[in-house]
């Protein structure tokens, strides 16, 4: 099979996560746009850093991608990509025209940032599956490692995705990005998924090429004594589904997924 140069979708990818996911990049930008700089994303540095949310790409064009794909089993159509996915301001309308069109569960991977907004807990109530970022106990930390903007606090997120967990009827899971940098405070990061009380933890490191290294199998191990009690999910413990793309290399890299 030809596999093609899709501007909004890519994938499917095998993730660890969520099995055979088909990607949708409601931000579609040659160059990242988010709220974060993460010193390990793999897409490189944020030139665009804001918190505007803004419509970065036309729903129909989406719908129209996803129309032209060929027969494909996949677990998860999933909102990631070149940025922040929750910075588009139609994000809630995409979400309902994949629903109107595909069967398979929606899954949405943010950093947290603007979960306190009405707006975007809107957007994101609309998701089977919500994957929140945090990666940060402090705001000291959090700066260190994800380089927010300069409006936001890490307090004010962590109590908004307590918040949205609550009203949320979906399956909300937390993602921990663990380096040398924050792997020391895994108990107080523990403590603060705890605290929101998460359906599911998924403890990462990052695997993909960027310019931090990953921890080793060994120190991610030891990282999950601290967090007994909750569902646990480990990058290396878990398996990937031995999926074949139909987007092309660059399409993936342009994501950031090879």
């Amino acid at each position: 099979m030809d596999k093609k140069t899709y501007k909004y979708i890519y994938g499917p990818v095998p993730s660890w996560r969520l099995g055979s996911s088909l990607g949708i990049d409601p931000i579609s930008k040659k160059e990242k746009v988010c709220t974060f700089d993460c010193i390990y994303c793999q897409l490189g540095k944020t030139k665009h850093l804001t918190a505007e949310r803004k419509v970065f790409v036309p729903v129909s064009s989406v719908i129209e991608e996803l129309k032209s794909t060929p027969p494909l089993k996949i677990d998860y159509i999933t909102f990631s990509g070149t940025g922040e996915p929750t910075l588009a301001l139609n994000l809630g309308k995409m979400i309902k025209a994949v629903r109107r069109v595909r069967k398979e569960k929606v899954a949405v991977l943010t950093n947290s940032s603007l979960i306190n907004r009405e707006d975007v807990a809107k957007d994101l109530s609309l998701a089977d599956l919500v994957v929140c970022k945090l990666d940060a106990p402090s705001q000291y930390i959090f700066g260190i490692i994800n380089s927010p903007i300069k409006c936001l606090k890490i307090d004010t997120i962590i109590k908004a995705i307590k918040d949205f967990k609550t009203a949320y009827k979906g399956k909300l899971a937390l993602q921990i990005m663990f380096v040398e940098k924050n792997r020391v405070y895994a108990s107080e990061i523990a403590s603060m998924a705890r605290y929101i009380g998460p359906d599911e933890v998924q403890l990462n490191t990052p695997l993909r090429p960027c310019g931090i290294k990953p921890l080793a199998r060994d120190k991610m191990a030891e990282l999950e004594r601290y967090f007994i009690g909750l569902n646990v999910l480990s990058v290396y413990r878990a398996g990937n589904k031995d999926v074949k793309p139909i987007s092309s290399e660059d399409t993936l890299k342009r994501r950031g997924k090879v």
